[in-house]
């Protein structure tokens, strides 16, 4: 039964979108903390930073977590589409969860805001990807 839990939980796909995900979550990141230090808002500097991670996330997604190789323009299209569209869903509520902490609760440290979303932002993104955007065709 463990074994089969572990198993389930720990495999090339989920272990792989766990790097991935850390790598996409640290390009957000950087990207957005580079955007605030030259004095860019938060929240564009959320969006800014929302559109860098996407376009790392795709293409990581795409070949290295759920192994899709098609490159004919129109699947790879598809893909592409539904991945954006999913993730401006996440980054929506990503940019509303950060107004309601920063502005809304009044937290202070708004990269902290930022780090917290990340985490939600993560799990949901797998679910729409494996479920939605990469799923195996048989």
């Amino acid at each position: 039964m463990l074994q089969r839990i572990w198993n389930k939980c720990f495999n090339r796909e989920n272990v792989s979108y766990l790097i991935f995900g850390v790598l996409t979550t640290l390009a957000d990141w950087i990207s957005y903390r580079m955007m605030r230090l030259a004095g860019m808002d938060y929240r564009l500097a959320t969006a800014g930073s929302w559109a860098v991670a996407v376009l790392f996330a795709f293409v990581t997604n795409k070949l290295f977590v759920f192994g899709s190789m098609s490159l004919r323009p129109a699947q790879v299209w598809k893909e592409f589409v539904a991945f954006v569209a999913c993730r401006v869903l996440t980054g929506v509520l990503t940019l509303a969860a950060m107004v309601v902490m920063v502005d809304g609760i009044g937290i202070q440290n708004d990269f902290f805001c930022k780090i917290v979303v990340s985490a939600l932002s993560l799990v949901m993104n797998y679910i729409l990807s494996k479920w939605f955007i990469f799923k195996e065709t048989s």
